[in-house]
C-alpha cells in the first residue's frame, strides 16, 4: 500500500530543522547575503545538532538517515536560506562517492572523522572547460611509483576554501574521454593543493565558492576510489543520489516564495480590496501551491527509490528539473506580486529570485536534466 504520512521520527526531524531555520537562519539570512558572509558559527551549531552528519551511517558515527529523511531536512533549511543549505549539504556530496565506492578502510579513514569533528569536504568535478561534459576534464592523475601525481584546476567548488578534504575526479587516460576518469580523495594539507579567490556570486551568497588547484600533488593508490576508469560511473551515481536533495532545496525556496507572496497579497490593498482577491493574483498563488505539492512528491519518490537500492536516474532528473524550474518561477512570480517592493532588498523575495537561479544550474542544468529524461524515456 502506498502511504504519504511521514513517520513520527521524520516529523520530529522536520520540526527540529524548521525551528533551526526559523530561529537561527532566517533572522540573519539577508545580512549574510548582503555581505557575502560565510556563517561559520551557524554551521558549527548545525553540526552540533547533527544537521550536517545525518547522512553518515551509524556505524561511522552519523545518524544513518535515509535520503528521504535528508530531503525533509533540506527542504526546511532551504526554506530558511538555500545558500546555507548548499554549504551544509556539501559534505554529503563530497563524501557520497566514498560511501558508494570506497572500501571499508577508506570509509573509516575518510568519512568517520566528519561525524566526530566539525569540518568540510568538497566535491571537485567541474573545471573551466568541463561542466556538463565530464569527458572534457583536463585534470590528470599520472601514475608514479606506488601512487599518482595529480595536476589541474577545479572551479565553482562549494566550500573549497574551507575544506580539509577533496573528492577529485581526474583523467588517468585522456585518450578514453569520460571512460578514462578516476576518483581520488585528496587531503587539504597535501603539498601542491591551494585555493583561488572567493567568487562574487549573484545569489546563495552565504555559501562560498572558489577554485581549487592541484599542482603536482602526490596521491597514494590507497586514496583512489574504485578501479582506474570508474570515476565517471562513481560521479554519475553520486549525482543521481544528490539530485533529490537539490530538488528538496528547490521545494524549500518555492515554499518560502509562496508563503511570502500569499501573506503580502492578503495585506496589500488596492482598489478597495486585498490583491489576493484578484484573479490575476490568486491564480498565480494557486499554481504555486499546486506545483509545490507536485515537486515534493517527485522529490520524495526519487529519494525513496534510492533508499530501496533501486536506480533513480530518470526520477531524480524529473524531480530536479521540475523543482528547480518551479523555484525560479515561484520566486519570479512572488517578486511580481510584491510589485515595486519586490524589487527592493528591504523585502525578502528578490533574494529568493537570485538564490533560485543557481538551482537550475548546479548538479546538472535544467537542460541537462531534460537530456537525461529524454534518454531514459525515449531510448530504453
Amino acid at each position: 500500500m502506498i502511504g504519504f504520512d511521514p513517520t513520527p521520527e521524520q516529523e520530529a526531524l522536520r520540526e527540529m530543522s524548521h525551528k533551526f531555520a526559523a530561529n537561527e537562519i532566517r533572522p540573519r539570512a539577508a545580512e549574510w547575503d548582503r555581505d557575502g558572509t560565510f556563517p561559520l558559527e551557524l554551521f558549527r551549531k548545525a553540526f552540533d545538532l547533527g544537521l550536517m552528519t545525518g547522512f553518515i551511517p551509524e556505524i561511522f558515527g552519523g545518524q544513518g538517515l535515509t535520503l528521504l529523511d535528508t530531503c525533509i531536512l533540506e527542504e526546511e533549511i532551504s526554506w530558511g536560506c538555500s545558500g546555507v543549505a548548499t554549504s551544509m549539504n556539501a559534505n554529503a556530496l563530497a563524501l557520497g562517492p566514498i560511501l558508494l565506492a570506497g572500501t571499508e578502510a577508506q570509509k573509516r579513514a575518510f568519512i568517520q572523522p566528519f561525524a566526530t569533528e566539525f569540518r568540510f569536504a568538497s566535491f571537485c568535478l567541474t573545471e573551466p572547460g568541463a561542466g556538463s561534459d565530464p569527458g572534457g576534464i583536463a585534470t590528470t592523475a599520472r601514475r608514479d611509483g606506488d601512487g599518482y601525481v595529480l595536476s589541474g584546476r577545479k572551479c565553482f567548488i562549494t566550500n573549497g576554501a574551507h575544506a580539509s578534504q577533496y573528492t577529485v575526479f581526474a583523467s588517468t587516460d585522456r585518450s578514453r574521454g569520460h571512460k578514462g576518469l578516476s576518483a581520488f580523495v585528496v587531503p587539504r594539507e597535501a603539498p601542491g593543493v591551494s585555493t583561488g579567490k572567493k567568487e562574487d556570486k549573484m545569489g546563495q551568497r552565504a555559501s562560498e565558492t572558489s577554485d581549487v588547484l592541484f599542482e603536482d600533488v602526490r596521491v597514494p593508490e590507497a586514496n583512489r576510489l574504485g578501479a582506474e576508469g570508474e570515476g565517471f560511473r562513481i560521479a554519475m551515481r553520486t549525482i543521481d543520489y544528490a539530485r533529490a536533495g537539490v530538488a528538496a532545496m528547490a521545494v524549500g525556496v518555492a515554499r518560502a516564495a509562496y508563503e511570502h507572496a500569499a501573506e503580502y497579497s492578503r495585506q496589500r490593498v488596492q482598489f478597495g480590496q486585498p490583491i489576493a482577491m484578484n484573479q490575476a493574483i490568486y491564480f498565480l498563488l494557486a499554481d504555486m501551491a499546486t506545483d509545490i505539492e507536485a515537486a515534493r512528491l517527485l522529490t520524495w519518490r526519487a529519494a525513496w527509490l534510492a533508499d530501496q537500492g533501486k536506480r533513480n536516474t530518470k526520477e531524480s532528473s524529473f524531480a530536479k528539473a521540475f523543482a528547480a524550474d518551479l523555484a525560479m518561477r515561484a520566486a519570479t512570480d512572488a517578486v511580481q506580486i510584491f510589485g515595486g517592493y519586490g524589487y527592493m532588498k528591504d523585502y525578502p523575495v528578490e533574494k529568493l529570485m537570485r538564490d533560485a537561479k543557481l538551482l537550475q544550474i548546479f548538479e546538472g542544468t535544467s537542460q541537462i536534466q531534460r537530456m537525461v529524461i529524454a534518454k531514459e524515456t525515449l531510448m530504453r
